[in-house]
């Protein structure tokens, strides 16, 4: 291929030609010419070359002119990296094309309109720089993208002002941080076909979750109109996650939808001196999700592979960055952009570093909320910026290590974001401006918060915390954390099963490279208290209380799903589903839900349907719930979402549990309501198959793992009659919480008596010495999910020492319990060691 050609078509440049096309139109070139037959679409165009770059760079006479103003900077001083930034650009935007290279341009125009039967066809002009998308920069959204150019004039405008763009201010400085040299970049732009998706809908996908660096989900953000209100941050898009493994085998593996607030789209302007213009969006529209399920699963698997194929090419993991967009008047789905991800696919992975805050973050002041970007912790003071003239009108200058708050960023704001403690913005998504370059530039940002500038005030000390979970913390003043660096790598080599015990599903991707065999408890009560926030019984019976307001805040927080019902199914599934796909294909042990009734109490719509009971912790909870008249049927809707989890999500890895079980009756009783409702045990189906599902249903998908039933050993009757238990049930969970409180008969609530609580007890031991021996006897398996084991590394050896099949713990227990189970197993040795279960059959 001529280095030579002004233009080319992109069919015709692969990634082979970065030098030439820049990394953005390389790589879309390679995808037109290899991924067409795999059915991936993408709109047609050309490319200008890096050589019509230097061309037009060359005939104007403006290279030792630029290198002279560059040399003026000084790079500590914004206002002077501006100015100096701002004269170049207008020399570029001055001068004149070459009549050769301005006639390429136009006939290539021309051709391209032609190929869509139309005059003069609207276009995307893209730039794309030939230093971008190297493994060790990223150059996010550096240079400039016009939308909606007609006509050669419009066309040779934009043109012009992407060759300008190679020298904004945060390209500038962002090469000068990185050592490139500003000369040795060149500048390619792409003339692509507009898909219409200011009619219809777009987004960007990630093949990875961009905060904790998971690998194996599509993270998916969406709102209507053209796609730069996502980038910019403009709006808070709708947020899709769908699993790869269970995909590929054809589940419908979406285990995440969260509405976004799209308030506002941008739409093609209405003359030619408006290329686009920003509207509100209807009302019902914005409770609407924009990506119906049908898209979301063919946009996930078009990611699933395009990273495939990248990573086959450069003969590594290559997780992508996928620009997304359908056209309305058509209704197709189009690839617009890809580029390699660069910020986690270079990460060490077998380095755990933890940022913990201190124990007076629980009675600190919570400020506001937001979306977390990255992991870390961050204080400082607060730095309210409306614009980036502040500075110059109020003689305002940005000191580091000032929290940055903002309405939104552009990418104009870069060389302050990289001085910034924390960035604060009211606006954007997990995939805006902001985002991409406070992960790239590792400072914690936390987005979305709403009203962030009228919330805090210029000068307050704050503790940005983005180290607990999905949702940015902004708390009152400099708070203490430490942070935590273990390498996993040099931890020793253990032969007890360790599980984990998992609350939140917002960190379940954050936990799944630790050191695991799976799940040994997920709590549903933590989804239905935060994701769900409403009394599942007066979410299907709300309108007959006549509570006007209970049943208008209901109303409100089912928007975008079906109904009642509908919503407290998809949420439940979407929480379970996210903490097992974490772990697959490792066991996630899902007990169901546990609230006593004054925690019920407290949930929306619960005063109506809650006894008031004189000890809540040894009354109406766990099991008797399940078949009583007055809850049997809010237990169905646990019992679909589970289904929905393994049936639908594929997420088979999925194992049920039954809480406060006082009689092997009650055992019976709560079966019998989980097969009316679908769910049976996969050893009692009849003519159990391999397409069989846990609720006797075959799939067109294909097998999915029989279920299995595990019993919480925390009442001292499951111990007593645990062989008659063990009959019905795949395994027990010891809950030594719940076990301890009534072998001790205490309160574990009760300040009074707390001091005679502890599982290290002689009773609390004895029984568990009872409840191993009698399960290996009958030949189910039996590990424990209560704190003590956390909380007591010699309880964890005890329990060792007994020959428990697993031991879980939670999270933070997990690097000092292995080393404890490693010293008593190496003090136990070999023999005691090859008589252990290692519970190899975990994924059976």
């Amino acid at each position: 291929m001529s280095t030579h050609s002004y233009i080319l078509p992109l069919r015709k440049v692969g990634l082979s030609d970065i030098g030439i096309a820049g990394g953005k139109n390389a790589s879309l070139g390679e995808m037109i010419t290899n991924m067409y037959d795999l059915g991936i679409r993408i709109p047609d165009g050309f490319v200008i070359t890096v050589f019509a770059y230097r061309e037009f760079i060359e005939a104007g006479g403006l290279e030792a002119e630029i290198k002279r103003l560059v040399g003026t900077i000084d790079f500590d001083s914004v206002e002077s990296l501006r100015r100096a930034g701002l004269q170049i650009r207008q020399l570029i935007r001055n001068c004149k094309f070459p009549p050769a290279l301005s006639a390429a341009i136009i006939e290539g125009y021309h051709k391209l309109s032609q190929e869509y039967g139309q005059t003069d066809t609207d276009v995307a002009v893209r730039s794309s720089a030939t230093a971008e998308d190297l493994p060790d920069a990223s150059f996010a959204g550096q240079q400039e993208t016009y939308l909606n150019v007609r006509g050669p004039a419009a066309l040779m405008d934009s043109v012009r002002n992407c060759f300008a763009s190679l020298f904004t201010d945060r390209a500038i400085s962002y090469r000068e941080t990185f050592k490139f040299d500003h000369f040795e970049v060149g500048l390619s732009v792409c003339i692509q076909k507009m898909v219409r998706s200011d009619l219809g809908v777009s987004g960007v996908a990630f093949s990875l979750d961009t905060e904790s660096g998971f690998r194996e989900v599509v993270v998916i953000n969406g709102s209507y109109g053209l796609g730069e209100m996502i980038v910019q941050g403009a709006v808070s898009p709708d947020e899709f996650i769908v699993f790869k493994p269970t995909l590929r085998k054809g589940h419908a593996a979406i285990i995440e939808k969260k509405l976004g607030s799209k308030d506002k789209l941008m739409v093609y302007g209405d003359d030619p001196d408006e290329r686009v213009k920003i509207i509100p969006v209807e009302k019902n529209m914005q409770h609407k999700f924009c990506l119906d399920e049908a898209n979301i699963l063919k946009l996930a698997k078009w990611v699933c592979l395009i990273e495939e194929y990248y990573s086959e090419l450069k003969e590594h993991w290559c997780p992508m960055d996928v620009e997304w967009a359908v056209d309305g008047l058509t209704g197709e789905l189009f690839i617009v952009q890809a580029r390699p991800e660069t910020i986690h696919s270079r990460k060490e992975q077998n380095t755990l570093t933890e940022y913990v805050m201190d124990e007076k973050a629980q009675t600190a002041r919570l400020l506001l909320k937001g979306i977390a970007v990255g992991d870390k912790i961050a204080t400082g003071k607060v730095n309210i910026m409306h614009s980036l003239d502040k500075r110059v009108t109020d003689g305002h200058e940005f000191a580091a290590g000032d929290v940055l708050v903002t309405d939104m960023t552009d990418p104009d704001w870069e060389p302050i974001m990289k001085k910034a403690a924390a960035i604060i913005t009211n606006k954007g998504g997990r995939t805006c401006h902001a985002a991409i370059v406070a992960r790239e530039l590792g400072v914690p940002a936390i987005v979305g918060c709403g009203h962030a500038t009228e919330l805090l005030s210029e000068g307050q000390l704050v503790t940005a915390s983005c180290g607990q979970g999905d949702e940015g913390l902004i708390y009152e003043g400099a708070l203490e954390f430490r942070t935590i660096e273990t390498d996993l790598g040099g931890l020793p080599s253990i032969h007890t099963p360790l599980m984990l015990n998992v609350g939140t599903p917002a960190m379940a991707f954050n936990y799944a490279h630790l050191p695991h065999s799976g799940v040994g408890l997920a709590r549903e009560e933590f989804i239905i208290n935060n994701y769900i926030g409403v009394h599942p019984v007066a979410l299907m019976t709300h309108r007959a209380l006549k509570d006007a307001e209970l049943t208008d805040a209901i109303q409100k927080k089912i928007q975008g799903f079906e109904g009642e019902e509908d919503y407290f199914i998809r949420k439940l599934s979407y929480g379970i589903g996210r903490i097992a796909a974490a772990f697959y294909p490792e066991k996630v042990i899902v007990r169901f839900s546990d609230f006593k009734s004054n925690e019920y109490f407290n949930l929306l719509g619960g005063k109506y349907y809650e006894p008031k009971e004189e000890n809540p912790m040894i009354g109406w909870r766990g099991a008797s719930r399940y078949y009583s008249l007055e809850y049997k049927e809010a237990f169905g809707m646990e019992c679909r979402a589970i289904r929905r989890v393994r049936e639908q999500m594929g997420l088979d890895n999925v194992v049920v549990m039954i809480p406060f079980c006082r009689t092997v009756e009650e055992l019976h009783k709560v079966k019998e309501v989980m097969r009316e409702y679908g769910l049976v045990r996969g050893s009692e189906l009849q003519g159990s198959g391999g397409a069989q599902s846990a609720s006797g249903i075959v799939h067109s998908w294909g097998a999915v793992r029989g279920l299995e039933l595990f019993l919480m050993a925390e009442v001292p009757s499951n111990i007593i009659l645990a062989k008659e238990f063990a009959k019905h049930i795949d395994g027990f969970s010891i809950g030594s919480n719940d076990l301890t409180q009534l072998t001790l008969g205490l309160d574990r609530d009760s300040s009074l008596v707390a001091h005679i609580y502890d599982e290290r007890n002689e009773a609390v031991k004895t029984l568990l010495r009872m409840l191993i021996r009698t399960a290996k006897e009958c030949g189910v398996k039996v590990g424990i999910c209560g704190q003590g084991p956390s909380d007591f590394p010699d309880f964890a050896q005890f329990l060792v020492e007994e020959g428990i099949d697993s031991i879980s713990v939670t999270p933070d227990s997990v690097i000092k319990t292995i080393r404890a189970i490693h010293e008593i197993e190496r003090k136990l040795g070999d023999g005691v060691k090859q008589g252990k279960k290692v519970m190899e059959d975990v994924r059976d």
